[in-house]
């Protein structure tokens, strides 16, 4: 199959979608499959390999990391035609979201959506930031999806949501996927002594992007509370992003900043390194749609303390791989930690070794050929219909039908967003 994956984030760029197909990307690949990225440029250079398109956009985002890949029309250039996908993946439901969709429908080629992401969670990049905002896009990737053929969700509980939200495109649960093996091996007290951590200490440790929609000080927070009553406990935080002077506020108001560690971002061997000094995993997050860095932990064979949400609660079994918690509650995430540091050695053992079990269900491997099936499926469905004209009036008639599509998907949901603030509790008053 010829795979034409389009996303608004990819490398350099670290995050969760361009970590899930350079994962995805070369085992596909290593299938006898082509994949071609089209992806926004970035300012900083990366080496790309051949199949890769980029789009000229705007860089850092009001103040982020990301680019704003500029509106793309019909003609994507002779690169992607050339390229003849079987199947085009969208990775977003906006900016190449679209293009995807305009390059697709003309084409009469399948489009597949994986809805990586609890956009809601993520207005506040934009920079007039409006409750109604939040209503919009939930409506907005609703519709969307109902325009593919196909939608891909990284976990259960994201799928039992957008059947919810009234998605009525066909539903495949397929995790990014983790390379266990790559996380099983790595050298904790080599990053140790990097990082200037005491052998003996007791390290609680986080990774991802620093970003204000990942709850983070909350976490520090809790950090801060477990580590003010110890000081044998240390505090390892991986990653960068715009909270993190936020975090090393909360750090200092404590007067525990000298035991906490920023190391910025790590990759490869350094990464590893890093989830194996831990002695257990904190995440806080309630935006994720699958939480893959929990994954990557437990493959360390690190236990996990996070609230419970989408995408966690798939992967963390309550006393079993480590604590899921219900309350989002200073005190007891704080307590959690505790409980799992200071756990006898046998009820360790029982944690590190449940949670490389449920690290082994991830695996990229398995992973990769669940999403092989489900394109299989999603061309063989699509090759099954009555099939269109291949004439230009016919591209040209599909084309405008499309591109008054996605208009009227944008105006209906900014009038569902403002029915839903028109109907939203606190704008009833009572009369009386």
């Amino acid at each position: 199959m010829n795979i034409a994956m389009f996303t608004n984030t990819y490398l350099p760029q670290v995050g969760g979608v361009a970590k899930s197909l350079e994962r995805f990307r070369p085992l596909m690949e290593q299938r006898g499959h082509e994949v071609l990225i089209v992806a926004p440029t970035y300012e900083q250079p990366h080496d790309d390999t051949a199949n890769v398109y980029r789009i000229p956009a705007v860089q850092k985002l009001d103040g982020s990391d990301f680019s704003l890949a500029l509106p793309v029309g019909f003609d994507l250039g002779e690169d992607v035609d050339a390229f003849d996908p079987d199947i085009v993946h969208s990775h977003h439901p906006f900016l190449l979201g679209n293009s995807a969709l305009r390059y697709a429908s003309p084409r009469n080629v399948p489009l597949i959506f994986t809805h990586h992401t609890m956009y809601e969670h993520y207005t506040h990049y934009v920079p007039v930031e409006l409750e109604p905002m939040k209503d919009y896009v939930i409506h907005m990737a609703t519709g969307y999806a109902n325009f593919t053929d196909a939608v891909v969700a990284p976990s259960k509980s994201t799928a039992e949501i957008l059947r919810d939200r009234g998605v009525r495109s066909p539903i495949h649960v397929v995790p990014s996927g983790v390379d266990i093996d790559d996380y099983a091996a790595g050298d904790g007290n080599r990053a140790r002594q990097r990082l200037g951590i005491p052998s003996d200490a007791s390290l609680v440790g986080t990774v991802g992007r620093l970003a204000p929609e990942k709850n983070l000080p909350f976490l520090a927070r809790a950090m801060a509370e477990v580590m003010s009553a110890d000081r044998k406990i240390w505090a390892l935080i991986v990653g960068r992003g715009p909270a993190t002077e936020q975090m090393q506020d909360i750090f200092a108001e404590t007067e525990i900043s000298d035991r906490a560690r920023f190391a910025g971002v790590l990759e490869g061997s350094e990464l590893c390194d890093a989830y194996h000094a831990m002695d257990v995993f904190a995440f806080a997050s309630k935006t994720e749609t699958q939480g893959m860095v929990l994954v990557e932990a437990m493959a360390a064979g690190q236990p996990v303390v996070a609230l419970d949400a989408p995408g966690a609660r798939e992967v963390v079994d309550d006393g079993n791989n480590g604590r899921l918690l219900e309350s989002e509650d200073v005190g007891e995430f704080a307590e959690a930690i505790s409980s799992v540091l200071a756990a006898s050695d046998a009820t360790g053992r029982s944690l590190r070794e449940a949670a490389r079990q449920t690290a082994r269900r991830y695996s990229t491997d398995n992973c990769v050929e669940t999403m092989l099936r489900v394109y299989r499926e999603v061309i063989d469905t699509h090759d099954a219909r009555p099939q269109r004209p291949d004439d230009d009036a016919t591209k040209l008639g599909t084309q405008v039908r499309r591109e008054v599509e996605i208009w009227a998907n944008r105006i209906k949901s900014i009038g569902q967003a403002i029915l839903a603030q028109e109907q939203a509790p606190w704008n009833h008053h009572d009369e009386t």
